[in-house]
């Protein structure tokens, strides 16, 4: 698993090997979608919880009940 200094550090990396290529990319663009994408999970995260918790626990309820 990547720390999250390594995992900036390759992005850093990245964002100045494209900037060397003379193309910048939509910075503000990609920061919206990570936070838009980061949103919607916490909400299907926090109103599918519960019931996926609740299937999961029958299944290993029924592996375990043999």
């Amino acid at each position: 698993m990547i720390s999250p200094s390594g995992l900036l550090r390759r992005l850093g990396k990245i964002t100045r090997e494209h900037e060397q290529d003379g193309e910048r990319g939509d910075v503000p663009g990609w920061v919206l979608i990570t936070l838009m994408t980061a949103g919607l999970v916490i909400i299907i995260w926090g109103l599918a919880g519960p019931a996926l918790s609740g299937v999961f626990e029958q299944a290993i309820e029924r592996v375990t009940g043999f």
